[in-house]
């Protein structure tokens, strides 16, 4: 039976905009992507002495179990040469799963949903508009919801499409 997840997409190093929209074209190949977000600039959380990240959100329906879902963003992230140096440092390419249904998963390394996006802005903008309704599992909110009561004052701001910054 077919699920719909939500995959965070995210990039810093390089051509932002083509490898996060390469992701996308190689989550197509792998499955159904039946929504993308917008591009946003967004600034790094976390460790800060690296460049802005270019940050979307793609709804996937799949009927892979969450730890292959998983391992399949692990290949796209190795395919587009992301090399895992410093925690939430500098990368080519950044897969996460923010949600699979309403599936609950937490093993040491796979947690569904995933466990800071509530806290994150450059989540929940593009989750919100792909998906408002979007329901977190534990905290029992929708993406809207949860952007709304967000104290995160970072810059999430739309791409042009005509132009290379923001």
């Amino acid at each position: 039976m077919p699920v719909t997840a939500y995959i965070g997409i995210g990039s810093n190093v390089g051509d932002k905009k083509a490898n996060c929209l390469k992701a996308v074209e190689l989550l197509k190949q792998a499955g159904n992507v039946l929504a993308l977000s917008a591009l946003y600039y967004t600034e790094p959380v976390g460790y800060h002495e690296q460049e802005d990240f270019i940050n979307a959100v793609a709804a996937f329906e799949t009927e892979r179990s969450p730890r292959e879902l998983l391992d399949l963003c692990l290949r796209i992230e190795d395919m587009l040469g992301r090399k895992r140096t410093v925690r939430w440092g500098p990368r080519t390419i950044d897969l996460d799963i923010l949600l699979y249904g309403d599936v609950v998963v937490n093993l040491p390394d796979l947690v569904i949903p995933h466990p800071l996006m509530a806290t994150r802005k450059f989540v929940l903008v593009p989750l919100a508009e792909i998906a408002p309704q979007a329901a977190h599992p534990l905290v029992k909110k929708n993406a809207s919801k949860l952007l709304s009561e967000l104290k995160d004052t970072s810059t999430v701001m739309k791409c042009r499409p005509d132009r290379t910054g923001p």
